[in-house]
This record gives structure tokens, C-alpha cells and sequence, in this order.
């Protein structure tokens, strides 16, 4: 089995509430085009938990990165904060960290020089074809530039 080129997607934001539904959209979006439709909800969910995490320990506002990674046979998510304290560990989960485990197969944490990151991942089933391009014929294959934007 031939696996996919990694694909990778990050984003700058601030965790708000206000832009959760866009989070949503935009994650979803790249889930499809990387032909892992079944995972949007799981992901989407597990991700607005992580940033409604930082929203609340870190305070309103607070800047993060939102990272999805997708090598053929793993979908990992990640949130990157500047808050210093570690969550709590598997034994003592509450609220959205409970959730995150829920939907994932496995999850975990480290800390940076600057905060920590956060991360969740799911196993994926049978690597799927890659997409074309409209126009072009099967020997070419694409991969969208990473779209990046500051909220």
C-alpha cells in the first residue's frame, strides 16, 4: 500500500467563542479535501473543546495554533498556548479534556519554551487516492498550499 505525501494545515488565531463556527468550517474543509469526511465531527469537536480550554484557563482572547497532520495512517490535531500549566493527567480528566479522550484513540501533552501544546490523534482506515485537479489528467497530483491566517 502506497501512503499519501504528509499533509499538514496550521493556523494562528485567537480562542474565541465568535470564531468557533469559523474554526469549524475551515477545519472541516481541509478534512474533505483530504478525502477524511468521517472524521470531521470527531475532530471538529475534539479541537473546539481544546480551544474552548484556552479560552477558558488562558483567558479570552488568548493566541494559539491549530495544527492538523495527516501522514495516511494518523489524523493528529494540536493546539499550541502560552499557558504554563500542563492539564490534568488521564486518572483526573474532566470537561474537555474527557471529551478529547472520548474521540480520539490517543492524546497528550508537552510543554514549550513558551506554553504547551496539546494534541489528539485518530486512527484512519484504508489510505484514500489522492484528488486531481480539475482538468488534469491521473499522473498529476496536488496538494493545496497551507492556508494561514491571522485572526
Amino acid at each position: 500500500m502506497t501512503l499519501p505525501p504528509d499533509r499538514h494545515y496550521a493556523v494562528d488565531l485567537h480562542a474565541s467563542a465568535e470564531r468557533m463556527p469559523q474554526i469549524r468550517r475551515i477545519l472541516a474543509a481541509h478534512l474533505r479535501y483530504w478525502r477524511l469526511e468521517p472524521h470531521i465531527p470527531s475532530v471538529c469537536r475534539g479541537v473546539t473543546e481544546l480551544l474552548a480550554n484556552v479560552h477558558r484557563h488562558i483567558g479570552p482572547g488568548a493566541r494559539c495554533t491549530v495544527e492538523l497532520r495527516h501522514d495516511g495512517r494518523r489524523l493528529t490535531a494540536s493546539v499550541a498556548d502560552d499557558g504554563p500549566r500542563l492539564p490534568a493527567l488521564p486518572g483526573t480528566l474532566g470537561g474537555g479534556l474527557a471529551t478529547v479522550a472520548a474521540l480520539s484513540d490517543s492524546w497528550g501533552t508537552w510543554g514549550t519554551a513558551t506554553g504547551k501544546v496539546i494534541w489528539f490523534s485518530r486512527r484512519l482506515a484504508a489510505a484514500p487516492a489522492p484528488r486531481t485537479p480539475l482538468g488534469t489528467g491521473p499522473e498529476v497530483t496536488a496538494q493545496p498550499e497551507p492556508l494561514t491566517f491571522l485572526a
